[in-house]
């Protein structure tokens, strides 16, 4: 099995590619709320339709869903909490052949970049 992790089309990949247990493996936060619940999350649990955010001294959960522009069919991740709506561009998704692993980039409205692993 090989740990090689290739690109995947964002115009073409489909939705249930983005759901499933992540990891945060690396964030910026430039001009973010550093002390937000996003900018503190350590796993991200996106199922159906049921979104759970996992923080040090935090677990929230809410809702997500997966938009699409309509000029380039980019995907965007909407993500709903009971205090904050979110929106984040996905600007990257490289998987395993076998699909065993996964990364995903996400870019926030707020500034807020983050990189998520699934192994």
């Amino acid at each position: 099995m090989s740990d090689l992790l290739l690109d995947i089309n964002l115009q073409q990949v489909p939705d249930s590619y983005l759901a499933g247990a992540w990891r945060v493996a690396h964030r910026v936060v430039n001009r973010a709320d550093p002390d937000s619940p996003l900018a503190q999350a350590t796993n991200l649990l996106l199922n159906d339709d049921q979104l759970q955010l996992e923080a040090p001294l935090l677990n929230e959960t809410g809702s997500w869903a997966v938009q699409r522009d309509e000029l380039l069919n980019r995907p965007y991740l909407r993500l709903n909490f009971p205090t904050e709506e979110m929106k984040a561009l996905v600007t990257r998704l490289r998987r395993t052949a076998d699909g065993a692993r996964s990364q995903l980039n996400l870019y926030f409205s707020s500034g807020l970049e983050m990189q998520l692993d699934r192994p």
